[in-house]
């Protein structure tokens, strides 16, 4: 889905390169499976304030998912307006993520998300019918069942954090 950009722009202001999109990637799949990788999703409430909460990601065959419960502030500003981001601190690279999330039901990629929570971030998460189910989540989860989400990314922007730098600004066909 995002292997390839539409269009790259350089945003450094000191003649660094641009940053490689493949870089930003490769760095998701590595890094967002465990639980010291803070995420951060911003959305927006009805009456047009932000609302930003942490959330556990995960970067799975180039796709962003995330699980909320359907009481919670975010799933239900979701409903209202599926346009998001989502921030995060990898090694070396401060990244922005810029889509649309949309409620995952299909149970093959349900199962699929489940078992990769499991495999890689120790999160015992089950898929229940069209959501997941686990002993417990995030303290902001809200009660099981809990939704999981895919991010359509429209484009991202990164900021290197360690030498020689960079700053880019990505967007996906």
């Amino acid at each position: 889905m995002t292997n390839s950009t539409a269009k790259t722009r350089n945003l450094d202001q000191y003649g660094n390169a641009a940053l490689q999109w493949t870089t930003a990637r490769d760095l998701l799949d590595k890094e967002s499976a465990t639980v010291n990788v803070p995420f951060f999703l911003n959305t927006v409430r009805p009456d047009g304030r932000p609302h930003s909460v942490g959330i556990g990601a995960i970067w799975f065959e180039d796709t962003l998912y995330f699980v909320s419960g359907p009481g919670t502030r975010k799933s239900r500003n979701l409903a209202e307006n599926p346009a998001c981001t989502i921030s995060v601190r990898l090694t070396g690279l401060d990244l922005v993520l810029e889509g649309d999330a949309h409620r995952v039901t299909d149970e093959s990629t349900l199962d699929k998300i489940a078992a990769r929570y499991r495999e890689e971030s120790g999160w015992p998460a089950e898929r229940d019918g069209q959501a997941f189910t686990a002993p417990y989540t995030a303290p902001s989860g809200g009660p099981p069942p809990w939704y999981l989400y895919r991010v359509a990314l429209r484009a991202a922007h990164a900021v290197a954090t360690v030498a020689p730098g960079g700053a880019t600004r990505w967007e996906f066909s």
